[in-house]
């Protein structure tokens, strides 16, 4: 059986991207930065989703890319898929600024 995998950009990334579909009570093998380190899959991750490497908390900003991707909307436990049900994306987006600042006014 092959080992599914999935990479690990940077030290600091809190997320992986799945490689392959992930499956509840699977082992994926974290590659790229993640060294081969074995990690039990909490839930189904479709291909080229983020799965958690660790615990985020809720509001906590999550790394991919070493970057900000995102904000954690509710706590995210290692294993579980890392998706638009508990992320609030920040790519694009302008914290800083006031909803009137958002659309030129």
């Amino acid at each position: 059986m092959l080992e599914k995998t999935a990479i690990q950009i940077k030290e600091s990334d809190h997320v992986a991207t799945a490689t392959v579909e992930l499956l509840p009570a699977e082992t994926v093998i974290v590659s790229g930065i993640g060294n081969g380190r074995p990690m039990k899959v909490e839930e189904r991750i479709p291909r080229g989703h983020k799965i958690a490497l660790r615990d985020i908390a809720a509001q906590e900003e999550i790394l991919k890319y070493g970057e900000i991707i995102g904000v954690a909307t509710q706590p995210i436990s290692a294993g579980h898929w890392v998706h638009v049900h508990n992320c609030r994306g920040a790519k694009g987006r302008r914290f800083d600024a006031t909803p009137a600042q958002q659309q030129g006014e």
